[in-house]
C-alpha cells in the first residue's frame, strides 16, 4: 500500500471480526515496526505487552467490554520506561550525570513511545487491519500491572486493539464531524 493511502485509511476501528486472528508474520511486522520509531538519544525505552487468547481475555476482565472492541483478537500495550531515559542522558556521551528530570522539555519517554504506537497504527493499516488507540484507565493501572507482573517503572500509555474491521467505512464521530481545514491548524511564519 503507498505510504498516503496508509495516513487516509488510519482511522479508529471500534468492531471487530472476533473469529479472524491476525497472523503471526503480521504481528510480527507490526512489532517490528514499532521498534523503529524515533528514540531521543537512542534511549529505545519503549516495551509492547502483547495480548492474545486467554491473556486478552484477563484484560478485558478489568473493564467494561459489551462494546465490539473486545472482539478484537490482538492487543499491544506499549509501554514508556521513563528510568531507561533517565539512564541513558546520564552515560558520558550525553553528560547530565544528575538524572534531573527537570532537563527535559516535555516527557520524551511518553513522546517516543506515542510515535511507536502511531507505527503500529499504521501498520496495521498496511495489513489491512483495524485498530484502536485507547487509554487504560488510572483506577486500573495497579491491577493490570499486578495481572501481567509488569514493572513498577514501564508506564502503559493506553492500549491498541487490533483485528479485522467489523465495521462500515467510517463511523463514531468522523460521521458527524469534519476535519479541521489545514489553513486552520498551520501556520507559517507566525501565529
Amino acid at each position: 500500500m503507498e505510504f498516503q493511502d496508509v495516513v487516509r485509511k488510519r482511522r479508529m476501528v471500534r468492531r471487530f471480526q472476533a473469529d479472524r486472528p491476525v497472523p503471526k508474520e503480521v504481528l510480527d511486522r507490526i512489532l517490528h515496526n514499532a521498534t523503529r520509531g524515533p528514540s531521543a538519544g537512542f534511549s529505545q525505552g519503549q516495551a509492547f505487552l502483547v495480548l492474545q487468547g486467554e491473556d486478552l481475555a484477563k484484560f478485558w476482565a478489568l473493564r467494561p467490554h459489551g462494546n465490539g472492541v473486545s472482539t478484537a483478537p490482538l492487543l499491544i500495550v506499549p509501554l514508556s520506561c521513563k528510568r531507561v531515559y533517565l539512564d541513558r542522558y546520564a552515560e558520558p556521551d550525553k553528560g547530565w550525570t544528575d538524572r534531573d528530570e527537570a532537563r527535559w522539555p516535555v516527557p520524551f519517554w511518553h513522546i517516543d513511545t506515542g510515535m511507536a504506537t502511531l507505527l503500529i497504527l499504521q501498520t496495521a493499516v498496511d495489513q489491512g487491519l483495524g485498530a484502536l488507540y485507547f487509554g487504560i484507565q488510572p483506577e486500573d493501572v495497579g491491577p493490570f500491572r499486578e495481572r501481567y507482573g509488569v514493572p513498577d517503572d514501564h508506564e502503559p500509555i493506553g492500549a491498541i486493539a487490533i483485528g479485522y474491521s467489523d465495521e462500515p467505512e467510517q463511523s463514531g464521530s468522523p460521521k458527524s464531524r469534519t476535519r479541521r481545514p489545514v489553513d486552520e491548524v498551520v501556520h507559517h511564519g507566525r501565529w
